[in-house]
């Protein structure tokens, strides 16, 4: 592994399903009919029983290059080879009509001839149950049917399906389309259909994109960082992914290899946070009710992540796949949803917050849904002396952590002004007691000697997410003791590239070897806080190359800048919405609405 390793793929999706794919047209990911289902298209984890759907030149003198169409999620894949040129448009189906977000299970992939008559190739090879299952393949009048390994999966086509069939090249004279569905096919004209949805998508992105809050500061970033996160809300429960992908290790040979494609009550406050940040509250409204079923049908505790339809049981299987760069194991399921992590009662109280105090917002529900506040509470005060797994879900250590007690601190801190609002004096006076005894705990970890709070009440250890007791206002950002906080954390924990690592000790799996990117941008935010403006801005520069060359940030960088980890990382690109906007706030620039 000298070179540089970069995650060579774009993303598209429709708040449905998201597909990746790379710089040579090949669709390396897609999972159908949810995020957390089988791939159909796996090459990504296992090239060679894991299905292909390509579209290639046959000369081998051949050039590519990856690009969105502006302020969108629409993919241009664009090839040059000796015998002319041509580009692939990759896009997922999103429009309102009929007084709904039209959002099917379909892909669509446009192939636009540019300049001569290319000799290409169109490979379409779905698979199923992780590549357990190879269909039966049946040609129709203008599509190929995929049968046995899901609900009607078909692939129509303005291709001689022959030639897809035989994996024969043919020369591209004219614009080409294919349309892969799975459940409802397309019956309706090929042509017309896939350029309308085409113009109908890029209107609804752009439209989106404008109606994004942002400012004047590093805006390309923003708008991308804002597209990726939309793609991960599952828009027919609310539910918001950590990732798209499992398995993609978090340094090569790591075994630090884990599926992220289900919905953390951590992630999805950070994600919400993103969202209110740039004005939009569709997402939080959606999530609103997700998190209310779950509340709701709990007898016991909130588990730390549920699947994007609120499912409890996520167990952990490994896979006998040839995994990422041959890096195994390969898991599906989560074992965390077992773990103790009792900071998700604060990130839920902190997360619908908006819903009692933005204005803009009109949720019915909102004044009825005190129980959920009060169960909330309860739960915290269950659970302040307990101690748990922690943000990094430790799998063998328990502790009293720092972070936990924040969003103890925090959650609290958010009930009493839904208890103002609501004018319930029990439920403040409750809310208040428990932001007093969060604080006590949170003071435990202050370590006097090394001048800084530690990762959890009687250790020394460092932890990155102690940063944010600065960036969530624990400690005064003007003070002395945030600033000698910084400096502890960023000496023990900062590279000299500005990265940072989550801690630097031993955990289940030995030393971590690569940094979590998300603590970068909660350096950068905490260095704005307490005023180092420049160091803040110097640090975001360099720390924006981290990305792939289409804008996305994946989980975890090495030392030397590759990326790793799962892909892209919704963490990664909320904190570098966060660092942005906090930069821009101390800088007072304009926001654009």
């Amino acid at each position: 592994m000298s070179e540089i390793h970069k995650y060579n793929l774009g993303i598209i999706g429709n708040c449905a399903y998201i597909a990746y794919i790379d710089t040579f047209a090949n669709v390396q990911w897609l999972c159908m009919p949810r995020f957390d289902s089988s791939f159909v298209f796996g090459s990504l984890i296992d090239d060679q029983i894991g299905g292909e759907f390509s579209i290639s030149p046959k000369s081998e003198n051949f050039s590519s290059k990856q690009y969105y169409i502006e302020n969108t999620n629409i993919l241009c894949t664009e090839f040059e080879a000796s015998d002319g040129r041509f580009k692939v448009i990759d896009f997922a189906p999103r429009f309102y009509q009929y007084d709904r977000y039209y959002k099917p299970l379909m892909m669509v992939r446009k192939i636009v001839l540019l300049e001569g008559r290319p000799f290409i190739k169109v490979t379409c090879l779905p698979v199923g149950d992780y590549g357990k299952i190879k269909p039966e393949v049946v040609m129709g009048s203008n599509h190929i049917r995929y049968l046995n390994i899901g609900s009607q999966i078909r692939l129509t086509a303005n291709i001689p399906l022959n030639a897809i069939l035989d994996n024969q090249y043919f020369a591209l004279t004219e614009n080409k389309y294919l349309v892969f569905t799975y459940g409802v096919p397309l019956e309706a004209s090929l042509e017309s259909t896939a350029d309308e949805f085409f113009r109908k998508t890029k209107d609804y992105w752009m439209s989106w994109v404008k109606s994004t809050s942002i400012p004047n500061f590093y805006q390309k970033e923003i708008i991308r960082s804002a597209l990726i996160l939309k793609l991960h809300q599952y828009e027919d429960t609310g539910g918001i992914i950590a990732s798209g992908t499992t398995s993609l290790p978090e340094y090569h040979q790591s075994t630090r290899n884990w599926d992220y494609r289900y919905c953390w009550m951590r992630d999805a406050y950070y994600t919400l946070n993103a969202f209110s940040s740039i004005g939009h509250f569709e997402e939080l409204e959606k999530y609103f009710h997700y998190i209310e079923n779950i509340i709701l049908n709990e007898t016991n505790r909130i588990q730390p992540l549920y699947t994007i339809t609120g499912e409890k049981k996520i167990m952990e299987q490994t896979l006998d796949l040839k995994g990422y760069l041959e890096n195994k194991p390969v898991r599906i399921g989560n074992d965390a949803y077992t773990h103790v992590q009792n900071d998700v009662y604060g990130q839920v109280l902190v997360s619908l917050l908006p819903i009692y105090t933005d204005k803009r917002l009109n949720v019915e529900e909102k004044y009825k849904s005190k129980e959920i506040i009060k169960w909330l509470l309860d739960h915290i005060s269950l659970t302040i002396n307990e101690p748990d797994a922690g943000l990094w879900e430790f799998r063998n250590c328990k502790q009293f952590h720092c972070y936990t007690y924040l969003f103890h601190w925090a959650g609290s801190k958010a009930a009493v002004k839904i208890a103002e609002l609501l004018n319930d004096k029990d439920l403040k006076s409750m809310a208040l007691s428990l932001m007093d005894q969060s604080f006590q705990k949170i003071e435990m970890c202050y370590n006097p000697v090394k001048k800084a709070y530690t990762q959890a009440i009687g250790v020394e250890n460092l932890d990155a997410s102690c940063l944010q007791l600065i960036s969530m206002n624990y400690i005064n950002p003007n003070s002395q003791r945030a600033k000698d906080h910084l400096e502890t954390l960023e000496k023990e924990l900062k590279t000299s590239q500005g990265l940072v690592y989550r801690y630097k000790h031993e955990d289940d799996f030995g030393k971590p070897e690569s940094t979590f990117l998300v603590c970068a941008f909660w350096y950068v935010e905490a260095l704005a806080c307490v005023g180092r403006i420049d160091d803040a801005i110097k640090t975001l520069e360099n720390i924006l190359p981290y990305s792939n060359h289409v804008g996305i940030f994946s989980e975890d960088v090495d030392i030397h800048g590759g990326q790793w980890g799962n892909f892209p990382q919704t963490y990664s690109h909320v904190g570098l919405m966060n660092a942005v906007f906090r930069i821009s706030k101390k800088l007072d620039l304009p926001i654009f609405y």
